[in-house]
């Protein structure tokens, strides 16, 4: 049982994803927690204090005094009992009473006395969902120190399709226990990441590139590190930087480069992520001076760059860990999974541009995740963080030495 000894207090807000807080109540208690219940008046309307109060064996509270018992729910004692407050679902309106500090119910006073990590997931229609004023509430709470869980994409109750709806229950309880294990997961293990794209240089001022902005990369650095790795970051230039400031970063421009950076640490590294766009191909011959404009047209003849990710698999060693990136447009599956075989991965993460949300440049990401003993995971589309964390939990995962 992984949240063995856990105290989680559980907010259920007014939403018709509501029903699913029963479900999400009986996994955190499978795992072991022990989970008190805080309603919204509204929530009321959706599910019954009873349904949940039987799942998680405890209270349900949604007032402060009750004049049938005469008993008052103290929100200060209740904000001290928990070593996470994890509102799911989240409306809109309690989001803005957080964002704001409205405190006119047992929830949000609690919210308010809250001293330990608070972790919401937001369920509302697309539009209200992308409205100004509820992203603004989310990056505002979320500058508090709040954990988001972004909406998942399906239906909808309107009976739209879009971003939305609550993350699936056992979804949230992935990132529950990733919340209680972070930073010792990947304690004392040294992990090489390449991340953002090459240029391969046609003269001394135009370059043969790529879109990526090394968002993912990034991401994937920052987990690492925030779960205790020891993190070694070869990045391409103008790619997006990690914030956790124990990283080392290794700037690089080629892919000869990223290549020679990557080989001489390969050796000594527990845990290779190859997600660098690194250019297939490169000029055979770089001109000195800026090529001028002539004629009708020019003609750069082009050589294959080292597949850095298959050079250094064909020397992995057993106890290694190799992680590929795999962004297709066409038989996405059978291409990755090609490449899972050929270059001696454990794991690849499949990207295609087909997808909305998905791709370079972009704060979203969605994912497909093969492993080489057959294993496959998908994931909606949410932000690369949280990609990262679910990348993460299936390298855990690996049947190999971690």
């Amino acid at each position: 049982m992984l949240l063995k000894g856990k105290k989680i207090l559980l907010g259920v807000t007014g939403s018709i994803a509501a029903y699913k807080s029963a479900v999400l109540t009986r996994l955190l208690v499978k795992e072991g927690a022990e989970v008190q219940i805080i309603m919204s008046t509204s929530a009321l309307d959706f599910i019954t204090p009873l349904t949940l109060g039987t799942l998680s064996k405890g209270p349900v509270h949604h007032r402060f005094h009750d004049p049938n018992s005469g008993v008052w729910t103290n929100h200060v004692d209740l904000g001290l009992w928990a070593d996470l407050f994890l509102v799911a679902p989240i409306s809109a309106n309690t989001l803005g009473k957080f964002a704001n500090g409205i405190c006119d119910n047992l929830l949000s006073a609690t919210y308010l006395s809250a001293r330990c990590p608070v972790m919401v997931a937001p369920a509302m229609d697309l539009d209200m969902y992308q409205h100004p004023s509820v992203r603004e509430n989310l990056n505002r709470i979320k500058s508090f120190g709040n954990i988001i869980l972004e909406a998942e994409t399906g239906e909808l109750a309107s009976g739209l399709s879009g971003q939305g709806r609550l993350m699936e229950p056992e979804h949230i309880l992935d990132f529950v226990i990733s919340h209680f294990a972070k930073g010792l997961e990947f304690k004392g293990k040294k992990i090489l990441i390449t991340s953002g794209p090459t240029q391969e240089a046609i003269d001394p001022v135009r370059f043969i590139s790529n879109h990526s902005s090394g968002k993912m990369g990034a991401a994937i650095a920052d987990s690492f590190a925030d779960q205790g790795g020891e993190v070694h970051l070869i990045l391409g230039v103008g790619a997006v930087k990690p914030e956790n400031p124990s990283i080392k970063i290794y700037p690089v421009r080629s892919a000869e480069e990223m290549y020679q950076a990557t080989s001489n640490l390969h050796k000594e590294m527990d845990i290779c992520v190859f997600a660098a766009a690194v250019a297939d191909y490169a000029p055979k011959h770089v001109a000195s001076e800026k090529i001028k404009k002539e004629g009708d047209g020019m003609t750069i003849e082009l050589v294959k760059n080292i597949d850095i990710a298959y050079t250094l698999g064909k020397n992995k060693a057993p106890s290694q860990i190799h992680v590929g990136f795999a962004l297709e447009t066409e038989n996405e599956e059978f291409h990755a999974k090609t490449k899972l075989q050929k270059k001696n991965f454990d794991l690849i993460v499949l990207n295609s541009m087909r997808d909305a949300g998905a791709g370079f440049q972009l704060d979203t990401n969605k994912v497909r995740i093969f492993t080489e003993d057959g294993k496959s995971l998908e994931s909606a589309v949410l932000p690369k963080d949280q990609i990262a964390q679910m990348i993460l939990r299936e390298i855990k995962n690996l049947p190999v030495k971690i």
